[in-house]
């Protein structure tokens, strides 16, 4: 398992690969359809072959894809899992901490509230 900076690092690859809609247009079209060249998705993808060709680049240098010799010199690219567990575990983690900082922030401000109404009791009470 990477290590706390290169989970940050996988997970930083990982989003910046997924910030642009037409990777995500690709790795959703490799899901469905299992592994393709840049030509299949073309025809899959409102997308030029040379667009896919760049994109695929960036993707398979994020992990998320990966490259396998087909016939006649022809690419496919298939998806790689690994890369988006590690940002899901980034993802994870942010979540837990975030999840125990509002858990002390609701603990304290139900004390606040409890302590509130007797403060108010006390103020209203003729003296």
């Amino acid at each position: 398992m990477p290590t706390r900076p290169d989970i940050e690092a996988v997970a930083e690859e990982v989003f910046s690969a997924l910030a642009d809609p037409s990777r995500r247009a690709i790795l959703a079209a490799l899901a469905a359809g299992g592994p393709a060249t840049a030509t299949d998705l073309a025809t899959r993808l409102p997308i030029t072959r040379q667009a896919i060709a760049k994109h695929l680049a960036l993707l398979a240098e994020a992990g998320l894809v990966a490259a396998e010799p087909g016939e006649r010199r022809r690419v496919r690219y298939r998806l790689r899992s690994a890369p988006m567990q590690v940002a899901q575990q980034f993802l994870a983690a942010l979540a837990r901490d975030w999840d125990r900082q509002l858990d002390a922030l609701q603990e304290h401000l139900n004390t606040i509230v409890a302590v509130q109404p007797a403060r108010t009791k006390k103020a209203q009470e003729p003296k």
